[in-house]
């Protein structure tokens, strides 16, 4: 019932509480605390009013001093276990033992003896640390007092007929209530350590949600700046390299590959700015699907010299899907540059009944693709994969690769009113008109 210095407590126990005085303190519940201190406030009361009681109701003798006696040491041990609850000496059950056996001698030497017990009674469930302590220290008690009385009263009618009767009947009363408030003090107890488990499971969700945007956040921009910056940086190597070679012996094709070395670095310049920028409405591939992969391509034809032919629809799609096909086609020829050593590259953009395609296919040496390297592939299915589409990637050693991305559509922006869905919006400009990196090339 009690959470004393022995740490006692348990399923049973009223609550882990230290009853009245400094011990209040301790309670982890305002309300509950409160009324323990009320309640130790009206036990004062009325053991002050036992004293006066006795001191004016006994005729003066041995038997009013013996109960003045008894009385008195019940208090006085009260006082000590509430003042000072965890002192080695006067333990709860230690006070419950002397309060057993002052009600026996209070009931032999004092007529007035059932205010004491009936003041007493909630201490056997304050003070047991347990529901069978309580209903233990509860008889022990009635059965004390029992004894007393008949050593006074012996086997008289009024010892079967008040005394007997109305002892049982406030003990029983006693246990019901001390019954039915600890059951919803447990339940209090209960509710309140699964309110402390919710609040706790509801702190690391709340954390393994913060990790999991943190760590797909990471993702995103490192699958942004691999498919931009990354693949930029490795075109002005290839790039400076090629001029570096040619140098002497081709300075016009040399000057061309600086042309173009300088190109991209203003394309990753741009798409930097865009990443730190976090711009929500990202000019990359704004305007014209096919216009934008055509420009890819004659840049690429242009660095690599390669024969390249391409049959481009130009489907009305979102945003999201411009971007995220454009990035499929870019991660799809630098894998062509770097690693499949072909000849020609075919670039087919359609628009099916379910979707968007776009199939990149070349006659290069070819992969295992369970072995492939790198973060190309697994990135182009992640972004893909965000928008409903997918990624199928068919090769062999030694017989090319095709790479084919189909996109669901999805509704495209709303064209703004006054124009005709075949006229170019404000998201972009028009196939004519430079994009935002060729603006900045040439200022």
């Amino acid at each position: 019932m009690n959470r004393w210095s022995r740490g006692a407590s348990g399923p049973h126990s009223f609550g882990g509480t230290v009853f009245g005085g400094t011990a209040s303190g301790r309670l982890a519940d305002p309300f509950r605390a409160g009324t323990l201190r009320r309640w130790n406030a009206v036990c004062w009361v009325l053991f002050g009013a036992l004293f006066v009681g006795l001191a004016t109701s006994e005729r003066p003798g041995g038997r009013a001093y013996a109960a003045l006696a008894l009385l008195g040491c019940v208090v006085l041990c009260y006082a000590l276990l509430d003042r000072f609850p965890g002192n080695p000496v006067l333990r709860p059950y230690t006070y419950l033992w002397v309060l057993v056996l002052g009600l026996g001698g209070s009931a032999y030497v004092w007529s007035g003896y059932a205010a004491l017990f009936i003041v007493t009674l909630p201490h056997f469930w304050l003070f047991g640390r347990t529901v069978r302590a309580s209903l233990r220290f509860t008889g022990l008690a009635t059965v004390s007092t029992l004894a007393g009385s008949w050593l006074r009263k012996g086997w008289s009618a009024e010892f079967f007929g008040s005394t007997l009767v109305s002892t049982l009947i406030v003990v029983a009363a006693s246990v019901l209530i001390g019954l039915w408030v600890h059951s919803v003090v447990e339940q209090s107890g209960e509710r309140a350590r699964l309110i402390e488990e919710l609040e706790q499971t509801q702190l690391r969700l709340a954390e393994a949600h913060r990790r999991q945007g943190a760590a797909e956040e990471r993702e995103r921009l490192a699958r942004e700046i691999h498919d931009t910056l990354a693949q930029g940086f490795a075109s002005v190597v290839v790039l400076a390299e090629a001029a570096r070679a040619a140098l002497a012996t081709d300075p016009e094709r040399s000057a061309q590959q600086l042309r173009s070395i300088e190109h991209t670095a203003r394309e990753n310049l741009a798409e930097a700015r865009e990443l730190v920028g976090s711009a929500q409405q990202s000019r990359v591939a704004a305007g014209s699907l096919a216009g934008t992969l055509q420009r890819t391509l004659d840049r690429f034809t242009e660095d690599t010299g390669l024969t390249l032919t391409a049959e481009l629809a130009d489907p009305v799609c979102e945003q999201r899907t411009r971007i995220a096909l454009l990035r499929c086609l870019q991660e799809s020829l630098a894998n062509v540059r770097k690693h499949a050593a072909a000849s020609h590259v075919s670039v087919v953009l359609a628009q099916q009944p379910y979707g968007v395609e776009l199939e990149v296919t070349d006659d290069g040496r070819g992969f295992v693709v369970g072995e492939a390297p790198g973060f190309g592939l697994d990135g182009m299915r992640k972004r893909l994969a965000e928008l409903g589409g997918r990624l199928t990637v068919t090769t062999s050693v030694g017989d090319g690769t095709r790479v084919l991305a189909t996109v669901p559509l999805l509704p495209a922006e709303p064209t703004p009113v006054g124009l005709t869905p075949g006229e170019p919006t404000a998201v972009g400009p028009t196939p004519g008109e430079p994009t935002s990196l060729e603006q900045e090339e040439r200022a």
